[in-house]
């Protein structure tokens, strides 16, 4: 039997690398005999770029930047295909895990340290680029780090704006003339898992600004702030950014790096599934079984999660899915018509969140044994 193991990370507990680790445990420890083969899989959120060095064996690489406010951090970016492609996560740099809850503030945060990153793999001659969008604690419509490769924002006085999501509503005029040189002779693919616009009730502020510790007022002035960038955008570039599908990813980054890098938005699973040659795999190797996983699972998952992408995947090859999950939650059965076979939660008894998350590797691999127990006594 050959089987293909492609889980996402479950956040906060474990890497994708590490999930599909013990996945392959326990269907050693079932006694079916199997060919396994391991791709550690992400949809653009966090862990993504972990999971894409994971699969393509890259190097990482750690660069002094500045957090969200400002302050020195270490930020990690990795270089995969030969040191042709750098894969930087916006949330190393510029993400909530950088801040105590008192410090959220996306009036003031900055992407200022992403950018920092990209000028690092710039000067190491990186010309291609993936950026995952997950996890941002900002919402500057990505000027920090257009800031970081030389872009300058102006206001009506011709004085530089700075950082920050309610700096954008000061914004009239944009200068480009001290832009890295070799940005225009990059290309950009951006990765993410959302596909609200920029503006508007389910725009980025709207939606994710209360997580990053907006109020409602808070809201409304960043929503307003990102309008005005749109509208100075287009002005200067010629784009309308506002309603695109996806461009209020991490707090309007996306919108920012379609306008200055011409960059590309693709779901992440997508790009993800490409970088690491899925479908090849599925067909090369006659795979039997996929399996796959994730720290929960809902409806929500059919809108670009890794489970939906790549049991979508192996749909075409009449390859059957199973996930492995921390938790079911409601909706699950619309996956069935996407290629999901079947679900289990690792959760095998009464226990807390607490206990679930430190546990899970060993969760994992228990509930794994237990299903390929029973595949290897009809397959014996």
């Amino acid at each position: 039997m050959n089987i293909l193991i492609a889980p996402d990370s479950f956040k906060g507990s474990a890497t994708a690398q590490e999930v599909a680790k013990a996945m392959k445990k326990g269907i050693i420890a079932s006694s079916l005999k199997a060919n396994i083969d391991i791709i550690p899989m992400g949809d653009g959120g966090e862990g993504t770029a972990k999971s894409l060095i994971d699969a393509l064996g890259g190097d990482y690489y750690e660069v002094v930047v500045k957090d969200p406010l400002g302050r020195p951090i270490i930020g990690e970016y990795g270089i995969i295909n030969n040191n042709n492609t750098a894969v930087i996560e916006l949330s190393s740099a510029s993400g909530l895990d950088k801040l105590s809850n008192k410090e959220l503030n996306p009036y003031l945060t900055s992407t200022y340290g992403t950018g920092q990153l990209i000028i690092d793999a710039l000067n190491k001659g990186v010309r291609k680029f993936i950026i995952c969008l997950g996890g941002s604690a900002t919402n500057d419509a990505g000027m920090g780090l257009l800031k970081a490769l030389g872009f300058k924002f102006f206001d009506k006085n011709k004085k530089e704006l700075d950082h920050g999501g309610r700096e954008l509503l000061k914004l009239d005029s944009i200068n480009d003339t001290h832009v890295h040189s070799a940005i225009y002779d990059s290309a950009f693919q951006v990765a993410c898992d959302v596909n609200n616009p920029l503006i508007g009730n389910n725009g980025a502020s709207a939606v994710f600004g209360p997580q990053k510790g907006a109020n409602k007022e808070m809201v409304k002035v960043l929503d307003n702030g990102l309008k005005r960038f749109g509208e100075v955008v287009q002005n200067f570039k010629g784009v309308n950014i506002n309603e695109i599908a996806g461009s209020g990813a991490a707090g309007g980054t996306a919108g920012g790096l379609l306008a200055f890098l011409n960059a590309e938005l693709k779901s992440g699973i997508k790009i993800v599934m490409e970088s690491v040659n899925l479908e090849k795999t599925l067909k090369n190797k006659n795979i039997d079984l996929l399996l796959t996983g994730e720290g929960q699972i809902d409806g929500q998952t059919a809108s670009g999660k890794v489970v939906f992408g790549v049991a979508n995947k192996a749909k075409m090859y009449n390859i059957p899915t199973i996930a492995i999950v921390g938790t079911i939650g409601n909706d699950v059965d619309i996956l069935y018509k996407y290629g999901l076979t079947s679900v289990f939660s690792i959760i095998n008894k009464p226990m807390s969140l607490e206990k679930a998350i430190i546990n899970s590797l060993k969760l994992i691999e228990l509930q794994t044994e237990q299903i390929f127990r029973l595949l290897y006594h009809y397959l014996k």
